[in-house]
């Protein structure tokens, strides 16, 4: 998706990248989940008239039948053979057989430079930003950790910490939150639905970025919406804060 003065601007103006998860379900109602996206081109384009958002390039990646293999951090169940079985048994079997690493790889090595060849980017680090909700949230943190040198920010939406009782959080634990010194981390989740669960890990995740260095408000932010839930609709109506966090004019 291109930004709207893209094509009127002139040839050295280049813009930011947000790369996004389950990209069917963004911009177009015909291809989203239950019929409701999460209306990006709009937010974009109002948050750009309003002097509010840094126009940006957004490559909406869809999401395949393996989403859950594709999105599950790889390198959390690698961690996870390390511990008591009795740990690794907690871990739904749906979770198994991550490819996680081989879809950041995709991203990196293949799309990326694709996109920063054909499109005006800038296509350093501090440009480059991810952004899903729920398992697409989790992957969105695990590439600012597995790509460090690539991604520089991350929004993670309604973030589904919940696999194995919160393996994504306990492997975050041992050291694998992204350096503060030079990324910039987004969270936030509502309190019905599967939302409801995620209240009490994203504390523990909380706890865990500011030992790290992160600060709310500088380069982090974690926000709690009371009543919401978990879909499209309640995604696509926060979808400007996230934004701002990541490209705020």
């Amino acid at each position: 998706m291109l930004p709207p003065s893209y094509h009127a601007s002139p040839a050295s103006t280049r813009y930011p990248v947000l790369y996004m998860h389950d990209g069917q379900n963004v911009v177009n109602p015909e291809t989203s989940f239950l019929g409701v996206d999460w209306g990006l081109d709009e937010s974009l384009v109002a948050g750009a008239a309003a002097g509010r958002l840094q126009e940006f390039i957004a490559v909406l990646v869809w999401n395949t039948p393996q989403r859950l293999q594709e999105y599950m951090p790889a390198a959390a169940l690698r961690w996870l053979t390390t511990q008591q079985q009795c740990w690794y048994d907690r871990v739904e079997d749906r979770y198994y057989n991550p490819t996680s690493d081989a879809y950041l790889a995709m991203l990196v090595q293949e799309l990326k430079p694709y996109v920063d060849q054909h499109y005006r980017t800038l296509p350093a680090q501090q440009h480059t930003a991810v952004m899903g909700s729920s398992m697409g949230g989790l992957v969105s943190l695990y590439a600012l950790q597995r790509y460090p040198e690539v991604f520089g920010a991350a929004a993670c939406l309604s973030t589904h910490w919940v696999p194995g009782g919160g393996l994504p959080v306990a492997w975050l634990a041992q050291g694998n939150i992204p350096d503060p010194a030079t990324h910039r981390i987004y969270f936030d989740h509502g309190t019905e639905g599967l939302d409801s669960e995620y209240g009490p890990y994203q504390k523990q995740v909380d706890q865990l970025c500011k030992a790290a260095g992160y600060t709310e408000g500088v380069n982090y932010s974690s926000v709690v919406f009371p009543g919401e839930t978990h879909n499209e609709l309640a995604w696509r109506n926060r979808l400007h804060l996230p934004l701002e966090f990541l490209f705020g004019a």
